[in-house]
């Protein structure tokens, strides 16, 4: 019943459904070429492991300093949309360079600037949300965004079928038109999107803020690093395991299909238990999943493991974005960008790290295997601290 109400306050909040079709499309775009990215310039124009690895590095580090560039300046606006409606144009300009790129130098060009303007994207869409939904509905706001980060995986996974498809019938030119489009929808409902001011979202602030956590921002950081080794070496081990590229699609859409659902129950699991109790449960799932795929040379198990994946990547991507977010509650924009930042951040460790093991093999998920522990016990330490604490304010309790 109380999913119910607050589903149904959400759509009563104007322009809530511009905001879902928004994330859905870019979702959507995202979703076509994302798994068949790598194999792309490995099959297609013939680049080496390393020479992969460094596009997807200089990519990021200058996404990066966008991306927290921009957090820090975007909180003294009063508009956000001017952000990534001009990241949504370089995009579309990169894209179009890559599209026709046959060595490495174009590769790296296109790349760099079709995605380095990225980060300005999503962080900013989610901070334009964040405040809307302050302003309009305060009772909602961390539901609201995990339903557009639901909307967003939605997107993904249509994009993932709707890529396989087009890989089938024109090969990865029409997977590449197909990232373009999600492009141009994204900038074409910008325009159409009327934002609502930073002041007017100033006027009710929500309540529910998260203590800073050095100790939890790193345990993410390393989260989000095992993640960024499965999202860019999975779908290599799979090709040269399984062949077929377009294999990889349909192992993501099966995972995205089961975030629709686990969102809103981490989103709710988070409210009940807290956030960091239910982060440090789903990396458990995740550990798992990264020793079967060390250790497995079967595809049902492969197939097997991503709704137990999917469950993780709900709490990382939604749960874990509005821990951060709230512990900056009254810097939406730079609270959002951190949080883009920080998976940044690990994505650049994470596409390095594997290169200390040679070849595409299995082996590398021995490494996200290992940061997953790494982080287990930093949120378990941080959890257990405040325990401690609260015992020692409790009645009757002893001071720390």
């Amino acid at each position: 019943m109380r999913l119910t109400a607050e589903f149904r306050q959400f759509r009563q909040v104007p322009r809530a459904w511009l905001l879902m079709l928004t994330l859905f499309l870019y979702g959507g775009g995202v979703g076509i070429l994302a798994p068949m990215n790598a194999i792309y310039l490995q099959d297609q124009l013939g680049l080496s492991k390393g020479q992969i690895a460094s596009i997807f590095s200089v990519s990021l580090l200058l996404n990066m300093l966008l991306t927290v560039g921009v957090g820090f300046i975007s909180d003294r606006m009063r508009r956000k949309k001017t952000i990534p409606l001009t990241a949504s144009l370089l995009c579309i300009a990169g894209l179009t360079i890559y599209m026709q790129a046959e060595t490495f130098v174009p590769a790296l060009i296109g790349m760099t600037l079709a995605t380095a303007p990225s980060g300005m994207i999503m962080g900013q869409l989610f901070a334009m949300a964040r405040q809307h939904f302050t302003a309009r509905a305060p009772l909602i706001v961390e539901m609201s965004q995990l339903w557009l980060r639901s909307t967003y995986s939605a997107g993904f996974f249509t994009g993932l079928l709707i890529g396989a498809n087009l890989y089938l019938i024109a090969s990865f030119q029409g997977v590449l038109w197909g990232n373009l489009g999600g492009y141009a929808a994204l900038l074409l409902l910008l325009l159409c999107f009327r934002e609502t001011p930073a002041a007017a979202g100033e006027l009710r602030k929500t309540a529910g803020g998260e203590p800073f956590s050095l100790l939890m921002l790193i345990a993410l950081l390393l989260l989000s690093c095992a993640d960024a080794i499965r999202g860019l070496y999975l779908p290599l081990v799979v090709h040269e395991r399984f062949g077929s590229p377009e294999l990889m699609s349909y192992l993501w859409s099966v995972q995205a299909v089961f975030e629709l659902l686990f969102m809103t129950l981490a989103g709710y699991g988070a409210v009940r238990f807290g956030s960091k109790t239910v982060i440090l449960a789903s990396s458990f799932f995740a550990l798992t999943a990264y020793l079967c795929y060390a250790l497995s040379d079967r595809l049902p198990v492969f197939f097997l493991m991503q709704p137990l994946y999917s469950l993780f990547v709900s709490v990382l991507y939604g749960v874990a974005m509005g821990y951060v977010q709230r512990m900056f509650l009254h810097r939406t924009g730079f609270g959002a960008s951190l949080y883009v930042f920080i998976a940044q951040t690990a994505s650049l460790i994470g596409y390095l790290l594997p290169l200390v093991v040679e070849g595409v093999t299995p082996r590398i998920f021995f490494i996200p295997s290992a940061l997953i522990v790494l982080s287990i016990a930093l949120m378990t330490s941080v959890l257990l601290a405040q325990r401690r604490r609260n015992a020692g304010h409790a009645p009757g309790g002893l001071e720390a």
